[in-house]
């Protein structure tokens, strides 16, 4: 059975500093990646260490994809932030945090 998708309120803001390209590609690997087995580690889902963030990243090229899995009592993943690597930080909603 799929996992859920929920998109946390603030991804609105998230979304405004990715251009239509971009958004395009995070929902489209969104929508492949996370439905199935999102708390699995591949190339590009790996846990993280503990931050106030989240506890999964999804890499999609320059783009970020942070999430937390649900199990009970519904299977469930959490998008709680999209943003973009520069460097060794990450620019969500215009602000820079490292993670």
């Amino acid at each position: 059975m799929p996992h859920r998708i929920v998109y946390a309120p603030e991804i609105s803001d998230h979304l405004r500093y990715l251009t239509a390209r971009q958004k395009a590609t995070a929902f489209d690997e969104i929508n492949q990646q996370l439905p199935y087995g999102p708390a699995v580690e591949t190339r590009n889902r790996k846990p993280l260490r503990p931050n106030p963030l989240a506890s999964w990243e999804l890499r999609v090229g320059d783009l970020r994809v942070y999430y937390d899995v649900q199990e009970d009592p519904e299977q469930q993943v959490n998008v709680v932030a999209i943003g973009i690597k520069q460097r060794n930080r990450v620019s969500i909603a215009g602000e820079l945090y490292d993670i």
